[in-house]
């Protein structure tokens, strides 16, 4: 049984080929193999943890700009790397469940780019903030590490494709997406001035980065095409080649039914239209 539940797992992340399942993997994988070496370590070197915490220093991203040269990689390797439980626990759960509705209605290179990008824009909000306004300065060795610039991004994209789809929360009741991303954005800003102001500017990046984004591809501009493979040349016969209609729908058609979908609901479509929402969330 046991060895099914690591198949299924392994699976999941590694095989299925869904990049959601993938990068809540990969930062599971990269948080239990730190805290992995700090326990062994903790048992058998005295009680210390130094090597786990210069691990997980190596991942996360400084603010000083003479140190980043030298730590170029932790630009990405950051938003695959949590503090503690907690911390990786509900970055984890957000990205799952809006990381679902993302993917209902876009396709894996999209989510795949606002996960990445999100998390890029994070990090250069990060290293402006920290190194133009005094306040920081005596902070500005403390990393960033964590992949909630990323998970706003994909947030607040959701919210931004969808702003009136409905989910439901523990203790509150239904919700909808607009308002929920409109409270943890300000949140994070009010956040500033507490005990993690670079985590909420980070927040706030990622967060700008997702509502731009939607924006930008409503307006005809998707931004992921550049992980989009590039075709071969192929060569045509000569003649009077057929030209094949595309039967995937064009954007202003999507845009049609997304918008639908923010005033009535999933279930308002017909059947041709979950048909042309299918296929083009599987476009890449």
């Amino acid at each position: 049984m046991n060895r099914s539940l690591f198949s299924d797992l392994y699976y999941k992340v590694f095989q299925s080929g869904n990049p959601l399942y993938l990068f809540i993997g990969i930062n599971v994988l990269v948080f239990l193999l730190i805290k992995l070496v700090a326990v062994a370590e903790f048992l058998f070197a005295g009680g210390s943890t130094a090597s786990s915490e210069w691990l997980k220093l190596q991942l996360s991203m400084p603010a000083y700009l003479p140190a980043l040269p030298y730590k170029f990689w932790s630009i990405i390797t950051y938003m695959f790397n949590h503090d503690g439980l907690f911390h990786i626990l509900f970055n984890m759960l957000w990205l799952y469940w809006l990381g679902r509705i993302f993917l209902d209605f876009l396709n894996k290179r999209q989510f795949i780019f606002t996960y990445l990008a999100g998390g890029l824009a994070g990090a250069a909000l990060f290293i402006i903030a920290y190194n133009i306004f005094p306040v920081f300065k005596p902070a500005l060795h403390i990393p960033l590490i964590g992949a909630s610039a990323s998970v706003m991004a994909v947030i607040a994209a959701t919210a931004t494709l969808l702003p009136d789809f409905t989910i439901h929360l523990l203790l509150i009741g239904p919700v909808r997406l607009k308002y929920l991303a409109l409270v943890y954005f300000l949140i994070d800003v009010i956040s500033i001035a507490g005990s993690n102001p670079g985590g909420s500017i980070a927040h706030i990046g990622g967060a700008i980065l997702g509502f731009v984004y939607i924006r930008q591809l409503r307006a005809g501009n998707d931004w992921s095409k550049i992980f989009r493979k590039r075709r071969k040349l192929t060569i045509v016969q000569k003649g009077n080649p057929t030209i094949k209609p595309s039967k995937l729908p064009d954007q202003e058609i999507i845009d049609q039914i997304l918008d639908k979908i923010s005033k009535s609901g999933y279930d308002s479509l017909s059947s041709k239209e979950k048909e042309q929402l299918f296929k083009a969330s599987n476009k890449e």
